[in-house]
């Protein structure tokens, strides 16, 4: 139980959704008991009066019923309560109460019960003032001096000063400037009123003053004083505080002497009645509330400050003695006698929260129990220590580094795409030409088994495809649910996509027992796009740039039952040759064998060939499996393509070389800018005038010169991000070529595509050609070596951006030489042993020098030549020549 936590003598909750200001709270013996026990009067701008009488059987108690003596509907917004001797003819305390446009003052009295219900309290309306202009505050007092009666004056919100003597009104002043009604306090000692204004600063007016100066009922004090006839209100001292006032404050010493204190926004001052600033306090949190009151020590004051931290501070002058907690955020405080318990402490809340608490602790009655003593036995610690080791080491080893979960999902996400496209098409400002896009509508089902919570759904899809919504969520799903929600997909740029497979990932809470707001986990689902959405049906070429051939052990299928939407009406009779045309305007040319069980892709785009010959491989893998044949692999015997792939890498690396040289451009240019700016600025300025020399000429000069710089910035980066998915398109043909050359397995492509695909997008701060050569690299020097020397070698740190793709290229090349001299590739740590014993021939090292690597070349340009020609020495046999096909 912490020491610094209010103690909770009595509490209760006022009502339900009802509001409350600083005004709202007032303690006194409203009902003239004459025994010294306050009570609490409340009121809200619900128009609710309460009075209560705290009396708890036990500390920390609840309320009773009998602890409310009154509460009454007044119907008005109730803005201030107070208590004092309001009514002449009497010094009986009564109570006052001030609405928006009324001011009323209420007696209270308690009649004796004679069951068990106890007595019976009620208030009778003695007075009431009904107010020209809306009230904001108001406060009481023996103003001029006058003994027995207290007087009461309201601020209105123009900032009129009304002043009431009990049942009568006597007058009323208009403060000068006044823009806001701010905070207003009465001093009996300096018989003034002191306020703070809208200009920030603390503001005293002498009562003399305001009786004798223009009376503001005319309306015409302002024109009088211009005129200087009448009496002006004249401040009588002012002081500048820099911030807008919460709260005002007036503490009596003695008779000789008193301080204003005054609440701000960040400060809280003390003034003395001459409006010298006595002391000043910074506060470290917002405040919301105050109360000063004296001290036990002579000549110090304490003061409660409530801040929105739901703490309580209590400093003596500036020095903080006590802080305490409250479970909620004060509005208003005071400092009463309840039930003979004297300086309780009582807060209200904005939201109806009034407690009475306390300071100090209550002993903590709980002591700890002995601990037997037992001697340890250190070598039976030690062998328990080394079981409990060895069964996490078996559990890691089995299960990894996260535990098993359940068979049963909690969720199962599922996609379907549809076969057909849109009725309408959803594509919007596409960028392909004159081609007609059309969209696929693609539904994603989530079944849940249990209950879920804030689910979200995001879907992605290679760029330029793009998607009419990416992103779904849900609150909240009930057991055995299903939602399904549907989004369509087209294509919006000229150019190709890397891939056609779309991922939709799940993200939830699952709410337990020992964690309601819910475990998190993530789910997936892929989906893969019908090729027709990016390509249509196209003419045949019988001469291309690039060609492949894939191998297959199965007889050749016809291509009119393998792609039937894209069969050429026009040429039903070539049934072994079928031709693509994408939505950007390249062509792809498909050819079957009728005997040499080969296919042959060609285009004029090396990168295009990517996705027709993926398309081609998936679909004869469906068909033979419909087949019920098992054992159908494809394969590829021909030159690695690597020269076409160099040039891709090379374009991309300069389109990124000449983005940094265009932004070191335009950084100097908008320097100059600046500069010449500053010149002109300085010529502008000066008193004598002196001829530009041309400023003017050369600002508008360079001004174009950066406009066109940041045009040629924004068609680079345009550039380099098309550059970029070609170059995936490439890198994603290569690896399937070196799958199929090397007959590689599921997890050695998987390797591959990890390091030959690290990013998703380029940045300035990482390239792809440095997180390529980083990535290949650490393959040679781990699973690919040769000895361990290559193993100790340790790579770069820091990856920064090459100068030239020299090294690049040569590693790609090592790494296909040396898969192609029976080198795996392979992750665990025991199979990146030194291979000389597997690879058959030996394996080149990782060259050290440049003449190492001169060497390495030279041996691997044998192996990996240039397929354009090699590709022309090896024709598919029996083919079609394409004769009759219309250039």
């Amino acid at each position: 139980m912490s020491l610094f936590k209010a103690r909770d003598w009595w509490s209760t909750v006022l009502g339900e959704k009802e509001e409350f200001d600083q005004g709202c709270l007032c303690l006194a013996d409203v009902d003239n008991t004459g025994n010294g026990q306050d009570k609490v009067i409340v009121g809200s701008f619900m128009g609710y009066l309460r009075i209560f009488n705290p009396h708890p059987v036990k500390t920390g108690e609840g309320t009773q019923a009998e602890d409310l003596l009154l509460e009454v509907h007044l119907r008005d917004p109730i803005l201030q309560v107070e208590v004092g001797k309001f009514v002449s003819g009497t010094e009986m305390l009564h109570l006052a109460v001030l609405h928006s446009r009324k001011l009323c003052v209420y007696s209270v009295s308690g009649t004796l019960g004679n069951v068990e219900h106890g007595n019976q309290y009620q208030i009778k309306l003695m007075y009431e003032h009904n107010l020209q202009r809306i009230a904001c505050n108001m406060t009481y007092g023996s103003f001029g001096g006058v003994k027995g009666r207290d007087l009461i004056c309201i601020q209105s919100m123009d900032g009129m000063l009304m002043v009431f003597e009990q049942e009568s009104y006597a007058f009323g002043r208009f403060l000068p400037g006044s823009l806001l009604p701010g905070p207003l306090a009465y001093s009996s000692r300096t018989d003034s009123f002191i306020t703070v204004s809208s200009c920030r600063q603390v503001e005293s007016y002498k009562y003399q003053v305001l009786a004798f100066a223009t009376d503001a009922d005319k309306r015409q004090e302002t024109e009088q004083q211009k005129l200087g006839s009448g009496k002006r209100l004249v401040v009588d001292w002012t002081l500048n505080i820099g911030e807008q006032a919460l709260d005002i404050c007036i503490v009596s010493f003695n008779q000789s002497a008193s301080s204003v204190f005054v609440l701000g926004e960040r400060n809280f001052f003390c003034l003395k009645d001459n409006g010298q600033i006595r002391f000043m306090k910074k506060l470290d949190c917002s405040p919301s509330c105050f109360l000063p009151y004296c001290s036990v020590s002579e000549g110090t004051i304490n003061t409660l400050i409530g801040n929105h931290n739901n703490m309580l501070h209590i400093y003596q002058d500036v020095t903080l003695k006590w802080a305490t907690q409250l479970p909620h955020v004060p509005v208003a405080v005071r400092v009463g006698c309840l039930q003979d318990l004297k300086g309780v402490i009582v807060t209200l809340s904005d939201d109806g929260h009034l407690q009475c608490s306390y300071l100090g602790t209550d002993p903590s009655l709980f002591q700890a129990p002995k601990v037997e003593s037992r001697e340890l036995n250190y070598d039976e610690l030690d062998i328990e220590l080394k079981e409990l080791q060895k069964i996490i080491k078996d559990v890691n080893k089995s299960q990894g580094v996260w535990p098993m979960i359940e068979k049963e999902d909690d969720l199962k996400v599922s996609a379907m795409v549809s076969p057909n496209f849109d009725s309408v098409s959803q594509a919007t400002d596409v960028e392909v030409g004159t081609d007609l896009v059309r969209s696929v509508t693609v539904k994603v089902t989530l079944q849940n088994r249990v209950a879920l919570q804030k689910a979200k759904l995001s879907v992605y899809v290679q760029p330029p495809l793009v998607l009419t919504r990416d992103q779904f969520t849900f609150e909240f799903m009930a057991p055995e649910m299903t939602r399904t929600v549907a989004f369509s997909v087209y294509l919006k740029g000229s150019y190709t996509p890397p891939e056609l497979e779309g991922n939709a990932v799940v993200s939830y809470s699952r709410p337990t027992d020992r964690n309601p707001d819910g475990i998190p986990r993530v789910i997936q689902c892929k989906f893969r796009l019908p090729l027709k959405l990016i390509c249509l049906p196209g003419q045949p070429s019988k001469t291309a740039s690039h060609k492949l051939t894939i191998d297959t052990n199965k007889s050749p299928v016809s291509l009119l039952s393998l792609f039937p939407g894209f069969a050429n009406q026009s040429e039903d009779d070539q049934v072994n040759v079928m031709g693509f045309r994408f939505l950007g305007g390249s062509q792809v040319t498909l050819l079957a064998s009728k005997t040499s069980q080969r296919y042959r892709i060609q285009s004029e785009q090396f990168e295009d060939l990517w996705l027709v010959t993926n398309e081609l491989i998936i679909r004869l893998q469906e068909y033979f499996e419909k087949q019920g044949i098992k054992d159908f692999a494809c394969s590829f015997s021909g030159s690695m393509p690597l020269q076409e792939y160099f040039e891709l890498i090379d374009h991309h690396f300069e389109l990124r070389i000449n983005g940094e040289k265009l932004e070191e451009l335009l950084s100097e240019r908008a320097v100059q800018f600046r500069a010449i700016q500053r010149r002109l600025l300085t010529r502008f300025k000066d008193k004598t005038p002196a001829p530009l020399q041309h400023l003017d000429t050369l600002l508008d000069g360079t001004y174009k010169q950066v406009i066109a710089l940041a045009d040629a910035v924004e068609e680079n980066q345009d550039n380099l991000f098309q550059s970029f998915t070609r170059l995936k398109s490439a890198t994603h043909l290569v690896i399937l070529l070196i799958g199929l050359w090397q007959k590689l397995s599921a997890d050695q492509i998987a390797i591959l595509e990890a390091a030959f695909l690290p990013l998703q997008q380029d940045t300035p701060e990482l390239g792809w050609e440095e997180t390529v050569d980083a990535a290949i690299s650490h393959l040679l020097k781990t699973c690919l070596s040769k000895s361990s020397k290559e193993q100790a070698l340790n790579l770069s740190s820091q990856l920064s951006m090459p100068k030239d793709t020299s090294r690049l290229k040569k590693h790609i090349t090592l790494l296909c030489d040396r898969l192609a001299k029976g080198g795996r590739l392979c992750l665990s740590t025991d199979a990146a042993a030194p291979q000389t014993m597997v690879m058959p021939g030996g394996c080149t090292t990782i060259p050290e020098s440049d003449l190492e690597e001169r060497s390495v070349e030279q041996d691997s340009t044998e192996l990996f030549t240039n397929h354009k020609h090699l590709i022309a020495e090896t024709p598919i046999p029996e083919v079609s020549s394409l004769q009759g096909v219309s250039e």
